[in-house]
């Protein structure tokens, strides 16, 4: 394996003791795998894939959800498309109204049910939910990260909910489950 090192990091090599070269070449090494592990990840056509448990429980706790509430599938199969590889979303009721179509009360009884049966759990960050989907139904990372699910989040936000200032600032558009879009977009700070 080949390591790349900047003119910084060459320079600094001959002050090294040689146990902090073994470690530099050791975190460089590490790097480098990660690099291409990466790659690899970025360039497998499984990228976007959001996988499925395929067991029969699975697939008899999808079923039962789509029979006693349409409304709570809806969502369940919306947070899952939009989660992180964490198999975790913050999003607002307005945003689930404006994707999906239904109105507050609807979705907050089907989120109940959602809850109540273990589809997903809901977390508290301030005043926001955060979503977090059973990984035992959806998972949409490598398996190496299966063990970290309640962690990280992506957060999306709907135009209609910001200020007018904010309003302005959202750039991207994102297309709704329901063939609406909605002006979306994941919140950065600057630095």
């Amino acid at each position: 394996m080949n390591i790349t090192v900047d003119l910084e990091e060459l320079e600094s090599w001959e002050k090294m003791t040689p146990e902090n070269k073994a470690r530099f070449l050791e975190l460089k090494t590490e790097e480098e795998k990660e690099k291409e592990v990466g790659q690899q990840k970025k360039n497998s056509p499984f990228a976007h894939w959001l996988q499925v448990n395929n067991s029969d429980d699975a697939y008899k706790a999808e079923s039962w959800l789509m029979r006693k509430s349409p409304i709570g599938y809806m969502i369940l199969r919306f947070l899952a498309k939009e989660m992180d590889n964490y198999n975790a979303i913050i999003c607002s009721f307005k945003v689930m109204e404006e994707a999906l179509g239904y109105s507050r009360a609807a979705l907050s009884k089907a989120i109940s049910i959602l809850k109540e049966h273990h589809y997903i759990d809901v977390k508290k960050s301030g005043t926001s939910n955060v979503y977090l989907i059973n990984k035992e139904l959806y998972w949409k990372s490598w398996g190496t990260n299966y063990k970290y699910a309640e962690f990280g989040t992506k957060i999306i936000i709907s135009e209609s909910e910001q200020e007018t200032e904010g309003k302005e600032k959202i750039k991207s558009t994102v297309k709704s489950t329901k063939m609406t879009s909605l002006n979306i977009e994941k919140v950065k700070r600057k630095n």
